[in-house]
């Protein structure tokens, strides 16, 4: 099981990874873009982004594990678990890009997705917790 889930975490790396060189190479991100000093109600889609694509994914990726067998062993379940975790990813991943490109004065709120992003590295026990709290 170790080696699938190295498989897992080397893409979770290769698309943190990719998303943080966007930010860093596109971005030009300093502290005056992080500052965010008004917003106007034609930009209020661009705060509801990233408010979105945590429930979607999170949503998404739920419901996608409602299709594995807890009474199974977790290796079992793993195809069911890496294809759930890479759709919640991609939305996440879709969302950081759209603020970057669409509005780069949001660029705080990428960051903010991508700090979640990296927060949800896929572990042993993480992987566990999930199979077994899907069935509820």
């Amino acid at each position: 099981m170790n080696e699938k889930i190295k498989t897992l975490q080397t893409i979770h790396l290769g698309i943190c990874a990719g998303i943080v060189v966007a930010y860093f190479m596109i971005g030009n991100l300093s502290m005056e873009i992080l500052k965010i000093k008004s917003v106007d109600s034609s930009e209020i889609i661009y705060v509801a982004i990233p408010v979105l694509a945590f429930f979607l994914s999170n949503f998404l990726f739920k419901t996608q594990l409602k299709q594995a067998n807890p009474k199974l062993k977790p290796e079992d379940n793993l195809p069911i678990y890496q294809t759930a975790s890479i759709v919640r990813w991609a939305i996440l991943e879709g969302a950081a890009f759209l603020i970057l490109f669409l509005s780069p004065k949001f660029q705080l709120f990428g960051i903010l997705i991508i700090m979640y992003l990296v927060f949800l590295r896929p572990t042993e026990e993480r992987i566990n917790n999930d199979i077994q709290n899907s069935e509820q």
